[in-house]
């Protein structure tokens, strides 16, 4: 899919920092770029718009449904349009297909924890899958799809979930929660009683319909996990949505995991996390066509660093770096010399992972700030690329970090950086965009470093939380999860202060056109930004 860069392309100078790569520019006008079709999970600028723009910069033309087809927050989407839609644009000339299952089941992620679908319809569609690989014996076919999340309350669901879970949210975490424990290691009788308390807590007919939902999805996955047995797919990647060590969620990971457990590793994991899968697969497919095994090596922040349990994850984060180590067909590298890159991951040295959007998240280099730039820098001078997974907060970047980066002049020299959304979501997308980095040009890997800059440091640790305070000032109706009558105002207020921060903290960079920001999803949390 040819487009404008909107984060960021057309409209976007950068000077002082970018290297001509004519050779390189030549060779992919020489010959047509090879098509890889892709059905992401919705219709979010990252998993869309952002992950496409780095597989095209990596020399590959990436066939995707038309936005319009693909489920949003409120649109759950069509999964019959979508296998339409495939059906007619699998090719010939597509050399490998990365399909969401959440879209072809349900019609989207959100659709998964919110659809009204019959049990027998989503395992026929399921059934799908088996007759797309009869009729494309050939095509490599990569599959991702989610074990359901289990928010910890209403509030931290996003609204994303039935009505009932605004209320009976975080009651609903907590039973599952001492359920899994009990299934794992046992209850204390305090424990107990609190499980009796919370069944007589909880609505009977809000808890069927969680479950019941859950159940679908379970045997929807059970019947995938067959498949990547029976070899349909050359991979399957299933997410543990936003969890914790004790879930709903670990639950069922735990359970599929098991149910695939002769299977061999590269054919079939379940990992932690989701909206990074999309990219990781891309890459798979990549790395599989050119039987590329980029080989890296992981150094952390002081203190905890990689036994840390992120918040929204079940696991250890060394353990799940190591799952899409084995999920991209990389391989980790045990010392930097060997390593084609270097992935840096910024861990809290306590262990914490805050939310970007609070207080804590200044600029005031913390304990392990100084030593882990110092790092990156002898790494770099000593010759090795570098990616940085800034993780030490959730849902934006370290502050402190980036100021420190900034001061260094190191951020444009970076091999690839993420510091959005989940610990894993940005592992993934590092590794994924590091791997790939050698594919780009210095132009095209500064615009993509940028496109992060913007999004996970400017917008979502900075400007979202001042305009989120704002919100009370503005004429009309709405709030930062539902901005309706807001939204213009808050977007123009966005645009200010994102170019503002841009003038401050991004000295090498010459914005050419105005700044532009959309909110797709109606809510202050995510945000398309362009330039016009």
């Amino acid at each position: 899919m040819k487009k404008a860069w909107k984060i960021f392309g057309v409209a976007l100078g950068l000077f002082g920092i970018l290297t001509a790569t004519p050779t390189a520019d030549a060779k992919r006008k020489k010959n047509e770029p090879e098509k890889i079709l892709y059905v992401p999970q919705d219709n979010r600028p990252v998993v869309f718009d952002q992950t496409i723009d780095i597989i095209e910069k990596a020399g590959y033309q990436v066939i995707v449904p038309p936005k319009e087809i693909l489920g949003g927050r409120d649109d759950l989407g069509n999964p019959d349009r979508l296998w339409e839609w495939l059906d007619r644009n699998t090719k010939k000339d597509i050399k490998a297909a990365i399909i969401s299952s959440d879209s072809m089941l349900y019609g989207s992620l959100v659709s998964s924890r919110k659809h009204q679908y019959d049990k027998q319809l989503i395992l026929e569609r399921a059934e799908l899958f088996r007759e797309f690989r009869k009729k494309h014996k050939k095509l490599p076919i990569y599959v991702f799809g989610s074990i359901m999340r289990t928010p910890r309350s209403g509030l931290a669901s996003g609204y994303e979930e039935p009505d009932y879970y605004r209320h009976y949210g975080a009651n609903i975490f907590r039973y599952t929660e001492l359920i899994d424990k009990h299934e794992v290691e046992g209850l204390t009788p305090r424990e107990n009683k609190e499980i009796v308390f919370l069944q007589k807590l909880i609505p009977t007919n809000a808890m069927k319909d969680w479950m019941d939902r859950r159940e679908k999805n379970f045997e929807a996955n059970e019947k995938l996990v067959d498949m990547a047995g029976e070899k349909i797919f050359n991979c399957l990647l299933l997410g543990r949505d936003d969890n914790a060590p004790y879930s709903q969620t670990h639950m069922e990971g735990r359970n599929l995991a098991k149910y695939g457990e002769k299977i061999t590793k590269d054919k079939y994991q379940t990992i932690a996390g989701i909206d990074e899968i999309g990219l990781i697969l891309l890459t798979r497919a990549i790395n599989d066509r050119t039987k590329n095994k980029t080989s890296v090596f992981v150094s952390y922040n002081l203190g905890t660093g990689g036994k840390t349990i992120p918040t929204y994850s079940d696991e250890p984060i060394d353990d799940s770096i190591d799952a899409e180590f084995m999920a991209l067909g990389a391989n980790r590298a045990y010392d930097a010399d060997s390593a084609d890159f270097i992935l840096a991951v910024n861990t809290d040295v306590e262990g914490k992972t805050y939310e970007a959007a609070t207080a804590a998240n200044t600029t005031t280099a913390r304990r392990g700030t100084a030593q882990f730039v110092n790092s990156i820098k002898n790494y770099l001078k000593a010759g090795h690329s570098v990616s940085v997974a800034d993780i030490s907060f959730a849902n934006g970047a370290d502050n402190a970090l980036m100021e420190q980066l900034k001061n260094q002049h190191v951020l444009f020299k970076l091999n690839s950086y993420a510091g959005w959304n989940t610990a894993t979501n940005s592992t993934g997308f590092a590794l994924a965009s590091g791997i790939l980095a050698n594919k780009f040009n210095q132009h095209d890997k500064n615009q993509i470093l940028f496109t992060r800059y913007l999004d996970d440091w400017a917008y979502q640790s900075n400007v979202r939380n001042n305009v989120s305070m704002q919100l009370s000032w503005m004429g009309g109706y709405g709030y930062y999860d539902l901005l309706e009558d807001k939204k213009y105002e808050a977007a123009g207020l966005c645009e200010q202060l994102l170019t503002n921060f841009v003038k401050n903290n991004l000295p090498e960079v010459t914005l050419k056109g105005k700044m532009r920001v959309q909110f797709p999803w109606n809510r202050m949390f995510e945000s398309e930004i362009f330039f016009q």
